[in-house]
């Protein structure tokens, strides 16, 4: 018996658009007629420069080739974050995507450390984490023996969705040129049926979705679903973005510092620099945070300033009739740890896992749906959590941050840390235990106690069990090359891009 394929409109492009149409029909294409429509008129917002380990994986499931995919779009590898400023002014820490130490079943690493430090020891929990070593001295490789490296990009955003259009159109999506003016829908369901073009063009189908940014044309604009705002947990609703030379040799971290009003982003590729401030409305003017964000630049601008505005917040349905928003309009949270592009791939694995080929949805999207809140709230409580852990009282940005309410998760979470050292991973499996940890710690959260599993060893072997360890690290840091070096020989850039 021979079925017919599932018509899936995507309207929109970019990185959400592009990804997408890839996905769906490198996993799904012999069950799937894609038509993608987008507009040369209408930009992308293609400021997401910076992703999380999860896109490698996602890469590796798609059958994209490293190498041609770094050299396309200029990335370089990314091992953590470095932020500045963010506990008090002159504060530094990096939450590095690297394993601390070696856990156990019973009690976490850092509360061993703990343990020595209590008995005197010197070290610093970043003295057990290779991939942080290694991004303080700008060095990197895919693996030190057996022992791979967990790593992230920078890239051009820009360059990205060029790229999986290639790839896309290459694997057989239809790329259709033209404004939607017009979104029809079925009578009797409310399910969409139809995208009409200003050229008069009508493309049918069974399954749309919404990558139309922050306008969310379909999901919002046609269907009606509402926005969960979160402006009152992140307050930040503006963004600009500028690109600079590069004046030295990348590093394999990005950095974001924060400001009075804001914080600023520095995300090195192979031959520029991307930079941007996210600010709020309430505490800072435009040129305010343009003054901030140029007087803290390295090299020369190479494009002009881009404004963004933005909602904090998430669609309360991802997944409405038969239209599944992806990107920017089924919510944003901001970039503070590179979520973006992660937001997409997850949403795309979910769809795939639910797709509703005979076109009966209702269980499906509410999965979806359910699954999607989760994840959102997962990742704001993470952000939250940068925010809210500060001693800073140099403006009324930081005033509000340190003393607003926060969630009931997020406070259980911070009080079971400082009082017992407990640290767990979230609920949908991103950010590990290392991961709170090292926010926690470095934003000067220190448990009063830890485990007593951590007293079992005679305080001398644990020390020397620690300095093997601390050892092994060193040892493996030194056989990486200097990240550019690395860069040069794997990946160069493509001259065209």
């Amino acid at each position: 018996m021979t079925h017919k394929k599932t018509r899936v409109v995507i309207a929109g492009g970019g990185t959400a658009g592009w990804l997408s149409a890839f996905s769906l029909v490198t996993r799904l294409g012999n069950l799937l007629d894609i038509t993608l429509v987008e507009s040369d008129q209408i930009g992308t917002v293609g400021v997401g420069e910076a992703t999380i380990p999860t896109m490698c994986n996602f890469h590796r499931l798609m059958g994209l080739d490293e190498r041609e995919f770094m050299a396309a779009t200029q990335a370089t590898f990314k091992l953590g974050i470095q932020f500045d400023n963010w506990a008090n002014q002159g504060d530094s820490y990096v939450h590095s995507f690297g394993e601390i130490g070696q856990r156990s079943w019973m009690a976490e690493f850092h509360e061993f450390w703990m343990e020595a430090i209590a008995n005197g020891q010197q070290d610093k929990l970043e003295d057990y984490c290779l991939e942080l070593k290694a991004a303080k001295q700008n060095k990197f490789a895919l693996n030190v023996g057996n022992r791979p490296l967990n790593y992230a990009y920078h890239l051009d955003a820009t360059a990205y969705a060029a790229y999986l259009r290639n790839k896309a159109e290459s694997a057989g999506v239809t790329r259709r040129e033209g404004k939607i003016v017009q979104v029809n829908k079925h009578l009797d369901s409310g399910n969409l049926s139809a995208l009409v073009l200003d050229n008069g063009t009508h493309i049918d189908g069974d399954v749309f979705i919404d990558c139309t940014g922050f306008r969310a044309l379909l999901i919002g604009e046609e269907l009606g679903v509402g926005y969960h705002d979160w402006s009152h947990l992140l307050a930040a609703d503006r963004a600009i973005a500028v690109q600079s030379t590069a004046i030295e040799p990348p590093r394999p971290y990005t950095i974001a510092t924060a400001h009075k009003a804001g914080w600023q982003w520095r995300i090195p590729l192979q031959s520029r620099v991307g930079n941007g401030i996210v600010y709020s409305s309430r505490f800072s003017d435009d040129e305010s945070a343009l003054n901030t964000l140029m007087s803290n630049i390295s090299g020369d601008p190479v494009t002009s300033p881009r404004y963004l505005k933005f909602a904090t917040g998430m669609r309360k349905q991802a997944w409405a009739n038969n239209c599944i928003a992806i990107g920017l309009s089924s919510g944003f949270l901001e970039p503070l740890e590179s979520t973006s592009i992660h937001l997409v791939t997850t949403a795309l694995i979910r769809l795939m896992k639910l797709f509703p080929f005979d076109g009966e949805c209702r269980l499906l999207a509410e999965r979806y749906n359910r699954e999607t809140q989760k994840e959102m709230e997962t990742i704001r409580d993470f952000i939250v959590l940068h925010y809210h852990l500060t001693q800073r009282d140099d403006s009324e940005f930081w005033h509000f941050y340190r003393t607003m309410d926060i969630p009931e998760s997020l406070q259980h979470r911070m009080a079971m840390f400082a009082e017992h050292g407990y640290a767990w991973p979230d609920d949908v499996a991103l950010f590990r235990v290392d991961s709170w940890v090292q926010v926690m710690m470095g934003q000067g959260l220190m448990p009063k106690r830890h485990h007593g599993a951590s007293r079992m060893l005679p305080a001398q072997s644990l020390t020397q069990q620690l300095t093997a360890f601390k050892q092994s690290v060193n040892q493996a840091l030194a056989q990486l090359p200097a990240h550019d070096t690395f860069l040069k020989q794997y990946c160069p850039a493509n001259q065209s891009t």
